[in-house]
Protein backbone atom coordinates (compact mmCIF):
# COMPACT_ATOMS: atom_id res chain seq x y z
CA UNK A 1 0.00 0.00 0.00
CA UNK A 2 1.20 3.53 -0.59
CA UNK A 3 -0.29 4.61 2.83
CA UNK A 4 0.89 3.84 5.69
CA UNK A 5 -1.22 1.15 7.78
CA UNK A 6 -2.50 2.67 11.14
CA UNK A 7 -1.59 1.43 14.03
CA UNK A 8 -4.27 -1.65 15.41
CA UNK A 9 -5.70 -1.66 18.06
CA UNK A 10 -7.01 1.62 18.68
CA UNK A 11 -6.17 3.20 21.37
CA UNK A 12 -9.40 3.51 23.86
CA UNK A 13 -10.17 5.84 25.85
CA UNK A 14 -9.37 4.44 29.27
CA UNK A 15 -5.89 3.79 27.44
CA UNK A 16 -5.42 7.59 26.71
CA UNK A 17 -6.50 8.92 30.07
CA UNK A 18 -4.09 5.93 31.66
CA UNK A 19 -1.14 7.24 28.92
CA UNK A 20 -1.62 11.25 29.59
CA UNK A 21 1.15 11.02 32.86
CA UNK A 22 2.48 14.55 34.10
CA UNK A 23 5.14 14.50 31.39
CA UNK A 24 2.38 14.25 28.22
CA UNK A 25 0.72 17.28 30.17
CA UNK A 26 3.45 18.92 30.56
CA UNK A 27 5.15 18.32 27.50
CA UNK A 28 1.39 18.91 25.49
CA UNK A 29 0.80 21.97 27.64
CA UNK A 30 4.45 23.94 26.17
CA UNK A 31 4.11 22.68 22.63
CA UNK A 32 0.84 24.33 22.83
CA UNK A 33 1.70 27.30 24.37
CA UNK A 34 4.75 27.55 21.87
CA UNK A 35 2.00 27.39 18.78
CA UNK A 36 -0.18 29.78 20.02
CA UNK A 37 2.12 32.74 20.90
CA UNK A 38 4.72 33.18 18.96
CA UNK A 39 3.13 31.84 15.31
CA UNK A 40 0.10 33.25 16.91
CA UNK A 41 2.39 37.01 16.53
CA UNK A 42 3.30 36.06 12.81
CA UNK A 43 -0.20 34.94 11.93
CA UNK A 44 -1.02 38.83 12.87
CA UNK A 45 1.43 40.54 11.03
CA UNK A 46 0.98 39.25 8.11
CA UNK A 47 -2.61 39.87 7.94
CA UNK A 48 -2.02 43.23 9.31
CA UNK A 49 -0.01 44.17 6.82
CA UNK A 50 -1.98 42.81 4.04
CA UNK A 51 -4.87 44.58 5.54
CA UNK A 52 -7.07 41.89 6.34
CA UNK A 53 -10.49 42.65 8.49
CA UNK A 54 -10.50 41.27 12.05
CA UNK A 55 -13.24 38.44 11.26
CA UNK A 56 -10.80 37.05 8.16
CA UNK A 57 -7.98 37.37 10.54
CA UNK A 58 -10.33 35.69 12.90
CA UNK A 59 -11.17 33.04 10.35
CA UNK A 60 -7.36 32.42 9.64
CA UNK A 61 -6.65 31.84 13.69
CA UNK A 62 -9.60 29.26 13.33
CA UNK A 63 -8.77 27.28 10.08
CA UNK A 64 -4.69 27.24 11.22
CA UNK A 65 -5.72 26.02 15.02
CA UNK A 66 -8.94 24.18 14.90
CA UNK A 67 -8.43 21.98 12.36
CA UNK A 68 -5.12 21.59 12.58
CA UNK A 69 -6.14 20.42 16.46
CA UNK A 70 -8.79 17.91 14.87
CA UNK A 71 -5.91 16.21 12.45
CA UNK A 72 -3.36 16.37 15.34
CA UNK A 73 -6.12 13.95 17.54
CA UNK A 74 -6.94 11.71 14.36
CA UNK A 75 -3.26 11.59 13.50
CA UNK A 76 -1.79 10.66 17.27
CA UNK A 77 -4.57 8.13 17.65
CA UNK A 78 -4.60 6.28 14.21
CA UNK A 79 -0.85 5.86 14.46
CA UNK A 80 -0.06 6.17 18.41
CA UNK A 81 2.61 9.01 17.82
CA UNK A 82 2.66 12.61 19.02
CA UNK A 83 1.93 14.33 15.56
CA UNK A 84 1.06 17.64 15.54
CA UNK A 85 -0.73 19.44 12.56
CA UNK A 86 -0.93 22.78 12.21
CA UNK A 87 -0.49 25.92 9.89
CA UNK A 88 2.58 26.26 7.59
CA UNK A 89 5.03 29.34 9.21
CA UNK A 90 6.86 29.76 6.55
CA UNK A 91 4.08 29.51 3.94
CA UNK A 92 2.08 32.41 6.09
CA UNK A 93 5.60 34.60 5.45
CA UNK A 94 5.65 33.53 1.55
CA UNK A 95 1.99 34.47 1.27
CA UNK A 96 2.72 38.28 3.38
CA UNK A 97 3.99 39.81 0.55
CA UNK A 98 2.13 38.14 -2.09
CA UNK A 99 -0.88 40.01 -0.61
CA UNK A 100 0.29 43.36 -1.61
CA UNK A 101 -0.36 42.66 -5.30
CA UNK A 102 -2.88 39.42 -5.34
CA UNK A 103 -6.51 39.62 -4.09
CA UNK A 104 -6.91 37.42 -1.13
CA UNK A 105 -9.90 35.37 -3.32
CA UNK A 106 -6.43 34.68 -5.80
CA UNK A 107 -4.50 33.51 -2.88
CA UNK A 108 -7.23 31.43 -1.36
CA UNK A 109 -7.18 29.52 -4.55
CA UNK A 110 -3.51 28.89 -4.68
CA UNK A 111 -4.33 27.43 -1.40
CA UNK A 112 -7.00 25.18 -2.60
CA UNK A 113 -4.83 24.08 -5.54
CA UNK A 114 -1.58 23.22 -3.56
CA UNK A 115 -3.69 21.37 -1.11
CA UNK A 116 -4.73 19.20 -4.42
CA UNK A 117 -1.21 18.84 -4.79
CA UNK A 118 0.07 17.45 -1.64
CA UNK A 119 -3.23 15.31 -2.24
CA UNK A 120 -1.48 13.66 -5.23
CA UNK A 121 1.89 13.49 -3.77
CA UNK A 122 0.50 11.62 -0.75
CA UNK A 123 -1.53 9.18 -3.08
CA UNK A 124 1.21 8.31 -5.66
CA UNK A 125 3.99 7.80 -2.79
CA UNK A 126 6.26 10.12 -4.43
CA UNK A 127 6.76 11.72 -1.06
CA UNK A 128 8.24 8.89 0.99
CA UNK A 129 10.53 8.53 -2.44
CA UNK A 130 12.29 11.93 -2.54
CA UNK A 131 12.71 11.92 1.47
CA UNK A 132 14.61 8.63 0.68
CA UNK A 133 16.87 10.43 -0.97
CA UNK A 134 17.91 13.02 1.96
CA UNK A 135 20.23 10.76 4.32
CA UNK A 136 19.38 11.69 8.31
CA UNK A 137 22.84 13.32 8.64
CA UNK A 138 21.62 15.88 6.20
CA UNK A 139 18.09 16.15 7.23
CA UNK A 140 19.34 16.19 10.98
CA UNK A 141 21.23 19.41 9.76
CA UNK A 142 18.51 21.36 8.87
CA UNK A 143 16.41 20.37 12.14
CA UNK A 144 19.43 21.74 14.08
CA UNK A 145 19.66 24.92 11.54
CA UNK A 146 15.64 25.18 12.55
CA UNK A 147 16.03 24.77 16.12
CA UNK A 148 19.36 26.21 17.18
CA UNK A 149 17.84 29.66 17.21
CA UNK A 150 15.02 28.89 19.75
CA UNK A 151 17.64 27.45 21.98
CA UNK A 152 18.83 30.82 21.51
CA UNK A 153 16.50 32.17 23.24
CA UNK A 154 17.33 30.69 26.48
CA UNK A 155 19.94 33.38 26.50
CA UNK A 156 17.75 36.03 24.84
CA UNK A 157 15.50 36.03 27.20
CA UNK A 158 18.06 37.12 30.17
CA UNK A 159 18.80 40.23 28.45
CA UNK A 160 15.01 40.84 27.39
CA UNK A 161 13.59 39.95 31.15
CA UNK A 162 16.04 38.65 33.49
CA UNK A 163 14.14 37.97 36.82
CA UNK A 164 11.63 35.70 34.15
CA UNK A 165 14.27 34.05 32.79
CA UNK A 166 15.97 33.08 35.81
CA UNK A 167 12.71 31.76 37.56
CA UNK A 168 12.28 29.67 34.18
CA UNK A 169 15.67 28.42 33.82
CA UNK A 170 16.48 28.09 38.12
CA UNK A 171 13.40 26.31 38.19
CA UNK A 172 13.90 23.35 34.85
CA UNK A 173 17.55 22.65 36.23
CA UNK A 174 16.35 22.27 39.73
CA UNK A 175 13.83 19.68 38.63
CA UNK A 176 16.35 18.39 36.07
CA UNK A 177 19.78 17.77 38.84
CA UNK A 178 17.12 16.48 42.00
CA UNK A 179 16.11 12.99 40.76
CA UNK A 180 13.71 12.90 43.29
CA UNK A 181 11.87 16.28 42.63
CA UNK A 182 11.61 15.26 38.84
CA UNK A 183 10.09 11.60 39.58
CA UNK A 184 6.67 13.80 40.27
CA UNK A 185 7.71 17.52 38.72
CA UNK A 186 8.89 17.14 34.98
CA UNK A 187 11.53 19.38 33.97
CA UNK A 188 9.40 21.42 31.54
CA UNK A 189 6.30 21.39 33.87
CA UNK A 190 8.19 22.68 36.76
CA UNK A 191 9.58 25.69 34.62
CA UNK A 192 5.92 25.98 33.10
CA UNK A 193 4.70 26.44 36.69
CA UNK A 194 7.53 28.96 38.14
CA UNK A 195 7.32 30.85 35.47
CA UNK A 196 3.89 31.11 35.51
CA UNK A 197 4.30 32.31 38.82
CA UNK A 198 6.47 34.39 37.95
CA UNK A 199 4.52 35.97 34.90
CA UNK A 200 1.99 36.79 37.14
CA UNK A 201 3.96 38.00 40.31
CA UNK A 202 5.86 40.58 38.06
CA UNK A 203 2.90 41.92 36.13
CA UNK A 204 3.96 41.31 33.20
CA UNK A 205 1.47 40.01 31.65
CA UNK A 206 -0.47 42.48 29.72
CA UNK A 207 -4.01 42.71 28.25
CA UNK A 208 -5.00 45.60 26.03
CA UNK A 209 -8.81 45.22 27.13
CA UNK A 210 -10.74 42.96 29.80
CA UNK A 211 -10.36 39.15 28.36
CA UNK A 212 -14.72 38.08 27.64
CA UNK A 213 -15.77 34.83 26.06
CA UNK A 214 -16.27 35.09 22.72
CA UNK A 215 -16.74 31.85 20.45
CA UNK A 216 -14.74 32.28 16.63
CA UNK A 217 -16.94 32.62 13.56
CA UNK A 218 -15.07 31.22 10.65
CA UNK A 219 -15.64 32.62 7.27
CA UNK A 220 -16.21 30.48 3.89
CA UNK A 221 -14.40 32.30 0.76
CA UNK A 222 -15.37 31.68 -2.75
CA UNK A 223 -11.80 31.19 -4.38
CA UNK A 224 -10.43 32.72 -7.49
CA UNK A 225 -8.16 30.53 -9.50
CA UNK A 226 -5.35 32.96 -11.30
CA UNK A 227 -2.25 32.16 -13.48
CA UNK A 228 0.16 34.55 -11.55
CA UNK A 229 -1.30 33.58 -8.45
CA UNK A 230 -0.84 29.88 -9.18
CA UNK A 231 2.96 30.66 -10.67
CA UNK A 232 3.58 32.58 -8.00
CA UNK A 233 2.50 30.50 -4.73
CA UNK A 234 1.51 26.99 -5.63
CA UNK A 235 5.08 25.34 -5.60
CA UNK A 236 6.56 27.37 -3.31
CA UNK A 237 3.78 26.68 -0.82
CA UNK A 238 3.93 22.85 -1.95
CA UNK A 239 7.87 22.81 -1.16
CA UNK A 240 6.81 24.57 1.85
CA UNK A 241 5.11 22.13 3.35
CA UNK A 242 7.15 19.18 2.28
CA UNK A 243 10.37 19.86 1.76
CA UNK A 244 10.73 21.88 4.84
CA UNK A 245 7.69 21.59 7.11
CA UNK A 246 6.87 17.54 6.98
CA UNK A 247 10.68 16.68 6.58
CA UNK A 248 11.30 18.68 9.42
CA UNK A 249 8.32 16.94 11.58
CA UNK A 250 9.23 13.39 10.52
CA UNK A 251 12.97 13.80 11.04
CA UNK A 252 12.09 14.42 14.83
CA UNK A 253 9.69 11.59 14.82
CA UNK A 254 12.22 9.13 13.41
CA UNK A 255 14.37 10.54 16.07
CA UNK A 256 12.34 9.64 18.37
CA UNK A 257 12.33 5.99 17.31
CA UNK A 258 8.98 6.14 15.17
CA UNK A 259 8.13 5.45 12.15
CA UNK A 260 6.15 8.59 10.76
CA UNK A 261 3.39 7.21 7.95
CA UNK A 262 5.25 9.73 5.22
CA UNK A 263 2.71 9.39 2.69
CA UNK A 264 -0.41 9.60 4.94
CA UNK A 265 1.06 12.85 6.41
CA UNK A 266 1.62 14.61 3.16
CA UNK A 267 -2.31 13.71 2.02
CA UNK A 268 -3.24 15.04 5.66
CA UNK A 269 -1.52 18.34 4.46
CA UNK A 270 -3.01 18.12 1.60
CA UNK A 271 -6.73 17.46 2.84
CA UNK A 272 -5.78 20.34 5.60
CA UNK A 273 -4.31 22.39 3.35
CA UNK A 274 -8.16 22.20 1.03
CA UNK A 275 -10.47 22.83 4.34
CA UNK A 276 -7.71 25.03 5.88
CA UNK A 277 -7.94 27.14 2.87
CA UNK A 278 -11.74 27.42 2.66
CA UNK A 279 -12.20 29.78 5.72
CA UNK A 280 -9.20 31.54 4.63
CA UNK A 281 -6.31 30.05 6.55
CA UNK A 282 -2.65 29.08 4.79
CA UNK A 283 -1.32 25.93 3.92
CA UNK A 284 -1.51 22.68 6.74
CA UNK A 285 1.54 20.78 8.17
CA UNK A 286 3.41 18.39 10.15
CA UNK A 287 5.11 21.08 13.02
CA UNK A 288 8.85 19.91 13.95
CA UNK A 289 9.12 21.82 17.37
CA UNK A 290 6.04 21.46 18.89
CA UNK A 291 6.42 17.36 17.93
CA UNK A 292 10.18 18.17 19.39
CA UNK A 293 8.72 19.39 22.34
CA UNK A 294 6.25 16.10 22.49
CA UNK A 295 8.91 14.22 22.59
CA UNK A 296 11.21 15.75 24.87
CA UNK A 297 10.64 13.11 27.85
CA UNK A 298 8.09 10.46 28.72
CA UNK A 299 7.91 6.70 27.84
CA UNK A 300 7.69 6.64 24.27
CA UNK A 301 4.63 4.48 24.13
CA UNK A 302 2.54 6.89 25.96
CA UNK A 303 3.75 10.16 23.69
CA UNK A 304 0.84 9.83 21.39
CA UNK A 305 -1.86 10.90 24.52
CA UNK A 306 0.01 14.37 24.21
CA UNK A 307 -0.56 14.62 20.46
CA UNK A 308 -3.93 14.14 21.24
CA UNK A 309 -4.18 16.40 24.23
CA UNK A 310 -2.07 18.93 22.05
CA UNK A 311 -4.61 18.63 19.50
CA UNK A 312 -7.92 18.98 22.15
CA UNK A 313 -6.04 22.52 22.60
CA UNK A 314 -5.16 23.33 19.73
CA UNK A 315 -9.07 22.84 18.85
CA UNK A 316 -9.85 24.70 21.99
CA UNK A 317 -7.90 27.77 20.98
CA UNK A 318 -8.89 27.77 17.34
CA UNK A 319 -13.08 27.94 18.52
CA UNK A 320 -12.33 30.43 21.34
CA UNK A 321 -10.15 32.27 18.61
CA UNK A 322 -10.85 35.89 19.95
CA UNK A 323 -10.19 35.35 23.68
CA UNK A 324 -7.27 32.91 23.31
CA UNK A 325 -5.32 35.10 21.00
CA UNK A 326 -5.68 37.77 23.48
CA UNK A 327 -4.44 36.09 26.19
CA UNK A 328 -1.64 34.10 23.96
CA UNK A 329 -0.62 37.35 23.19
CA UNK A 330 -1.06 38.83 26.72
CA UNK A 331 2.34 36.48 27.63
CA UNK A 332 5.81 37.95 27.75
CA UNK A 333 8.05 36.85 24.79
CA UNK A 334 10.86 36.28 27.29
CA UNK A 335 8.65 33.32 29.18
CA UNK A 336 7.72 31.94 25.85
CA UNK A 337 11.13 31.98 24.15
CA UNK A 338 12.96 30.26 27.25
CA UNK A 339 10.34 27.84 27.94
CA UNK A 340 10.25 26.62 24.43
CA UNK A 341 13.81 26.65 24.19
CA UNK A 342 14.51 24.40 26.99
CA UNK A 343 11.57 21.80 25.73
CA UNK A 344 13.76 21.92 22.85
CA UNK A 345 17.25 21.13 24.52
CA UNK A 346 17.55 17.76 24.38
CA UNK A 347 15.90 16.94 20.90
CA UNK A 348 18.72 19.82 19.82
CA UNK A 349 21.28 17.76 21.16
CA UNK A 350 20.03 14.45 19.89
CA UNK A 351 19.84 16.35 16.04
CA UNK A 352 23.48 17.69 16.04
CA UNK A 353 24.90 14.56 17.18
CA UNK A 354 22.95 12.54 14.20
CA UNK A 355 24.28 15.29 11.71
CA UNK A 356 28.09 15.52 12.98
CA UNK A 357 28.55 12.30 14.75
CA UNK A 358 29.05 10.13 11.49
CA UNK A 359 30.01 9.54 8.10
CA UNK A 360 27.89 13.01 5.65
CA UNK A 361 29.27 15.44 8.17
CA UNK A 362 30.42 17.62 5.99
CA UNK A 363 27.24 17.85 3.98
CA UNK A 364 25.48 18.11 7.09
CA UNK A 365 27.53 20.99 8.07
CA UNK A 366 26.60 22.63 4.91
CA UNK A 367 22.68 22.45 5.32
CA UNK A 368 22.92 23.38 8.44
CA UNK A 369 24.72 27.00 7.95
CA UNK A 370 22.61 27.55 5.08
CA UNK A 371 19.49 26.41 7.51
CA UNK A 372 20.65 28.87 10.43
CA UNK A 373 21.59 31.71 7.32
CA UNK A 374 17.68 31.99 7.09
CA UNK A 375 18.12 33.53 3.54
CA UNK A 376 15.84 32.88 1.06
CA UNK A 377 15.77 32.59 -2.56
CA UNK A 378 12.89 32.60 -5.02
CA UNK A 379 10.60 32.73 -2.27
CA UNK A 380 11.38 29.60 -0.98
CA UNK A 381 12.88 29.18 2.68
CA UNK A 382 16.99 28.27 3.99
CA UNK A 383 15.65 24.94 5.27
CA UNK A 384 15.03 23.74 1.51
CA UNK A 385 17.85 24.87 0.28
CA UNK A 386 20.06 23.76 3.27
CA UNK A 387 18.96 20.16 2.34
CA UNK A 388 19.13 20.69 -1.57
CA UNK A 389 22.84 22.42 -0.94
CA UNK A 390 23.71 19.22 2.05
CA UNK A 391 23.47 16.68 -0.65
CA UNK A 392 25.15 18.16 -3.17
CA UNK A 393 27.49 19.09 -1.22
CA UNK A 394 27.63 15.12 0.26
CA UNK A 395 27.74 14.17 -3.56
CA UNK A 396 30.66 16.62 -4.40
CA UNK A 397 32.68 15.77 -1.68
CA UNK A 398 31.59 12.72 0.46
CA UNK A 399 30.46 10.89 -2.66
CA UNK A 400 31.54 7.00 -0.71
CA UNK A 401 29.43 7.46 2.14
CA UNK A 402 26.47 8.78 0.10
CA UNK A 403 25.94 6.05 -2.05
CA UNK A 404 26.50 3.69 0.52
CA UNK A 405 22.94 5.64 2.12
CA UNK A 406 21.35 5.29 -1.19
CA UNK A 407 22.34 2.03 -1.79
CA UNK A 408 21.83 0.14 1.06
Amino acid sequence: MVLEPVVRPHPRFRDIVGALDRHMAANAAVAWLFAVTGPLVILLAVASKAGLSREDTASWIFGGYALGGVFSILMSYLYRQPIGIAWTIPGAVLVGPALGHLSFPEVIGAYLATGALLVVLGLSGLVRKVMALVPMPIVMGMVSGIFLPFALKIVAGFADDPAIAFAVVAAFFAASAVPSVGRFLPPVLAALVVGVIAVTASGHMTLQEPAHLELAHPKIFMPVFSARALLELVVPLAVTVIGIQNAQGCAILALAGYEPPVNMLALVSGVGSILSGLVGSVSACVTGPSNAIMCASGSKEQRFAAGILYGLLMLGFGLLAPLAAQLGLALPGAFIGVLGGLAMVRVLQGSLATAFGGELALGALATFLVTVSGVAILNIGAAFWGLVIGVATSWLLERPALRKVWHG
